[in-house]
């Protein structure tokens, strides 16, 4: 029976099955009853003192009082309502039914429906407003609405995806759009979004494009491609028309060549793409393998030596004053060209364990000069059960788990993903709201890393990788920083890694002292650090600066220059300018006509403070060090001018602690 409510009689019922909103939708909602009225009656039930419970229809209610509160409707506003006298049980399913079978509307109804509103006067801002949507949706939909007639058709019949139908609206040129709909359509790749708006924008593909030049002219003629040339192109300038036929000839020519790779380095599978580097939808549920890099053979060790040695040669001319222009512009390149040399040799390429090849692959990008390009990372397929089943087939639970021991249902694969994310959030919700939890799991995380098999399926998506560093397996065991870093490692309770699996091994870490916990963590955050100095270039990091000065690192308590890490390696005019600086010209006056062999020595003695000279000197050529190797504090990326000239934070040290100190 149809009949009118005053709203406030009508109440919650606890049968309603809708127990989730989404506050923007609400929002919207209330904006259109707002600006249209109740298009949809409440469903509702006979309650004690004249009051009725809404079965279905709740948000509609809430809605409505929320505009009561705001005065746009009164509190005994009459409310339609399809009154049931059924029992309570079929009542939940009414409601139910009422929530469950719903359709969204269509992309392309939506845009039809806001063009009609629009030219009949409303502006954008007044259907976002009557709708509860945003400006930018209804602007998003309208355009839409201009597509060529064929991709918004594609769009309404479901044979092409929102995301398709928005990279063709890229361009406004509707000839564009639908010369282009008719390449990807008839091609025998499925159309990409990337793709879609690479054609749409250009229209034509260069000469030079890196698909162009991995196609070849000719290969791309004889399949059918046109090429437009205005009176001065040449091959890299000219345009090609077809670019549909040419993005099909390219995947091809690179999933040829990946199935090659493959094959050749025993790989499971190589992953092709036409863009230069791997987008995150193409390692999207990927995970990196451990690789480490192949270690230098007797024949490249020989050749670096041989290389180190004729670089003092060059260096010895550039040093020398008496050295005639030619001389010196040679040996400037010759060693140009061995550090070349040097950082090819040793920039190893990835090698991973024989066991893991069969079940590893890697992906193969198209270099801008249009190589196909592998890059050194290897992935594996993120672990699932055995047996995982596609998108639609039934995952079957594990019998004995419910509580009269009967064999569970099976699920769809869509319903347990749903479930096991709801479920995820739920522990999220948890952890997010204990700190100390969340703080431990971080630094257990990092930490386990080390004994974590990459085969089993991590709980979390945080990584802490020991960056490789410059130079592969580069440690100064000479230097103070060394042994007190070693001695800190050493000292590190590693009692919890006894543990038989993960969850073991976290109990067996959370059950660790407080003070011991924290060094944990400040051993996985220190080893994630980067090399960096105090110069420009690749090797700056400014960040790095403005933490060694918040902190006030002494440098010179913890590295001093020596001939073999230091003098012998610069030139004989970088010393004497050091020497002017802790002694001023009258200390470097001394060491101007020595030899560079001797010279480096000598000041070793010097900057050590074992030279003899003055006090004062001394101690300034004690507390020396290579202005790229300070922490100079700067205004880096991302810190204000205000930030960073204020104090130092809470915590930080009054003095840098001495080597001791900190090991111990």
């Amino acid at each position: 029976m149809i009949k009118s409510i005053p709203l406030n009689k009508l109440v919650q019922s606890p049968r309603n099955v809708r127990r989730h909103s989404d506050p923007v939708a609400d929002a919207e909602l209330k904006a259109s009853i707002a600006a249209h009225g109740l298009l949809q009656n409440l469903i509702v039930r006979p309650a004690a003192k004249g009051r009725f419970e809404v079965e279905a229809g709740e948000r509609r209610r809430c809605a409505m009082l929320a505009l009561a509160d705001d005065k746009v409707l009164s509190r005994d506003h009459q409310v339609t309502c399809l009154v049931l006298e059924d029992s309570a049980e079929a009542a939940v399913e009414t409601s139910l039914a009422e929530n469950f079978h719903r359709l969204a509307m269509n992309p392309a109804d939506e845009a039809t429906a806001f063009a009609a509103l629009v030219d009949g006067g409303a502006t954008v801002e007044d259907v976002a407003r009557r709708f509860g949507l945003t400006v930018r949706f209804v602007e998003g939909r309208l355009r839409l609405a201009t597509l060529a007639p064929v991709v918004f058709e594609a769009l309404a019949s479901g044979e092409i995806t929102l995301d398709i139908a928005k990279a063709f609206g890229a361009t406004s040129d509707q000839e564009i759009q639908a010369r282009v709909f008719e390449q990807v359509t008839s091609g025998y790749y499925a159309p990409h979004p990337d793709s879609i708006r690479r054609m749409v924008l250009s229209g034509t593909v260069r000469g030079s494009d890196p698909r162009a030049r991995l196609v070849g002219r000719e290969a791309y003629l004889v399949a059918g491609g046109r090429i437009e040339r205005e009176l001065f192109d040449d091959e890299a300038s000219e345009s090609w028309v077809d670019v549909a036929l040419l993005e099909n000839l390219a995947m091809a020519r690179m999933e040829e060549k990946a199935s090659q790779i493959a094959a050749e380095q025993g790989l499971a599978w190589v992953k092709p793409t036409l863009d230069p580097y791997a987008s995150h939808d193409l390692v999207e549920g990927l995970v990196r393998l451990p690789a480490e890099p192949a270690p230098l053979t007797e024949e490249e060790l020989a050749r670096l030596d041989a290389l180190d040695a004729s670089y003092d040669e060059h260096a010895a001319i550039l040093e020398d004053e008496d050295s005639a222009e030619e001389a010196v512009a040679a040996a400037e390149k010759s060693i140009a060209a061995i550090e070349r040399e040097c950082q090819d040799i040793r920039a190893r390429p990835p090698v991973l364990a024989p066991e893991l090849k069969a079940e590893a692959g890697m992906i193969l990008v198209l270099a801008r000069d249009g190589t196909p390009t592998l890059q050194p990372v290897f992935y594996g397929e993120r672990p699932t059960d055995p047996g995982s089943p596609e998108e639609g087939d039934m995952i079957e639970v594990a019998p004995g788990i419910g509580a009269d021991g009967k064999r569970r249902s099976a699920l769809s694969k869509r319903l347990a993903d749903e479930l096991a994310m709801q479920r995820r959030d739920v522990l999220a919700l948890h952890v997010a709201s204990d700190p100390c939890l969340a703080l431990d799991l971080m630094v257990f995380t990092l930490a386990d890393a080390d004994t974590h098999d990459w085969r089993a399926r991590s709980a979390t998506t945080l990584r802490g990788p020991v960056p490789a560093g410059p130079i592969i397996g580069f440690e100064a065991k000479d230097a103070p920083v060394s042994s007190a870093l070693a001695e800190l490692r050493s000292g590190l309770d590693e009692s919890w890694r006894c543990g038989d699996g993960v969850a073991s091994r976290f109990d067996l870490f959370r059950a660790l002292g407080d003070d011991t916990r924290a060094a944990w963590l400040g051993h996985v955050v220190a080893r994630s650090l980067e090399a960096g100095l105090n110069m420009a270039g690749e090797r700056q990091i400014a960040f790095q600066d403005h933490l060694g000065s918040l902190i006030g690192i002494d440098m010179a308590a913890w590295w001093r220059p020596t001939a073999a890490n230091y003098f012998d390696r610069v030139s004989k005019q970088v010393i004497l300018d050091a020497m002017t600086d802790v002694g001023g010209l009258d200390l470097s006056s001394r060491f101007a006509a020595v030899k560079k062999g001797d010279l480096a020595m000598s000041a070793e003695r010097v900057f050590a403070g074992t030279y003899i000279t003055e006090v004062e000197v001394r101690e300034k050529a004690q507390a020396w060090v290579p202005e790229v190797m300070r922490f100079v504090q700067g205004t880096p990326d991302g810190v204000d001018a205000e930030t960073s000239n204020a104090d130092p934070v809470v915590g930080a040290n009054d003095h840098d602690p001495s080597p001791s100190e900190l090991a111990a």
